[in-house]
């Protein structure tokens, strides 16, 4: 593993692109792919068969669905589905993604994708643990999500210490809650006994 050659900046970006991707689906890969539309695609093995229009009108269709259809709840419900299943997916290729933009040296890239899929599985698991805990997400704090997802992925590309802290306190926020969750679960059984 040669990792020397990546900076602490690099991290932080590869954090913010990975903690978005744990938000939205659409809208991050959607910013990436718009800002190197030339490029990004075509070095992806099934990616690079398709046309780069017609990959950004499918991310523009589902992007424009997250964000109008969340605010019903059987759209809420269908899109976090998706989310779910796909979020370690879309956290993985936006760290390998924002690394190749970046021009990150790392060699064991899938070990960068396997933590950029993590990061966006927690994060995302946390999100559908708080719609379940509060039976329908206030609109406002959807609205924060879609907008923070494309301030993530734009931070990430231009200012990566921001978007790594903000990644980083997301991740904080995503442990707390679980901590939160489980103490929460272990009175509810104390009592039922």
């Amino acid at each position: 593993m040669n990792l020397e050659n990546i900076s602490l900046l690099q991290i932080l970006a590869i954090l913010s692109a990975s903690a978005a991707g744990g938000m939205r689906i659409g809208l991050p890969l959607l910013i990436v792919g718009i800002a190197r539309l030339d490029q990004l695609w075509s070095n992806v093995p099934f990616l690079s068969n398709i046309n780069p229009q017609i990959i950004v009108g499918i991310l523009t269709s589902w992007t424009l669905f997250e964000l109008l259809g969340t605010k019903k709840l059987i759209g809420l419900r269908i899109v976090q589905i998706v989310q779910l299943l796909f979020s370690p997916f879309v956290g993985a290729f936006m760290a390998i993604a924002v690394a190749a933009l970046i021009e990150v040296k790392i060699t064991p890239l899938w070990l960068l994708g396997l933590t950029g899929g993590l990061l966006a599985l927690v994060l995302k698991l946390v999100l559908v643990g708080w719609f379940f805990r509060w039976g329908k997400m206030p609109v406002i704090i959807i609205i924060l999500e879609d907008l923070l997802s494309g301030i993530l992925v734009v931070f990430a590309l231009k200012a990566p210490e921001n978007g790594g802290l903000i990644a980083m306190i997301l991740l904080w926020l995503a442990l707390r809650s679980s901590n939160e969750w489980k103490h929460r679960f272990k009175i509810q059984k104390a009592e039922k006994n």
